[in-house]
């Protein structure tokens, strides 16, 4: 493969900040969500790459440059390619009470 000349354009993408404001990066995002669910997952999450094939789910497709910044946004796991995670976060989300 041979390098891209130094005086190449480099590649952008659009990454969603801790504020939830998208922002460009030369670095792509490791993690994958979805805008109107507010929800983040592994890129290969088998659930979004189902969706994808089925052509849902792109246009609301969003990109964190890692999981701190993902729910810094409001975003929660997927259940699918986190249950962990999303199974500590549901218990918090139980545990909580408003006033």
């Amino acid at each position: 493969m041979t390098p891209a000349p130094a005086d190449a354009p480099t590649r952008r993408h659009t990454l969603i900040g801790p504020d939830g404001a998208p922002y460009r990066s030369a670095t792509p995002g490791s993690l994958g969500g979805h805008r109107g669910l507010r929800l983040y997952g592994r890129l290969d999450c088998p659930s979004a790459l189902r969706a994808i094939a089925r052509g849902h789910y792109v246009k609301h497709r969003v990109f964190f440059a890692d999981e701190a910044t993902a729910v810094a946004a409001g975003y929660r796991p997927c259940a699918v390619c986190l249950p962990q995670r999303y199974a500590l976060w549901k218990a918090n989300r139980e545990n909580t009470t408003t006033p």
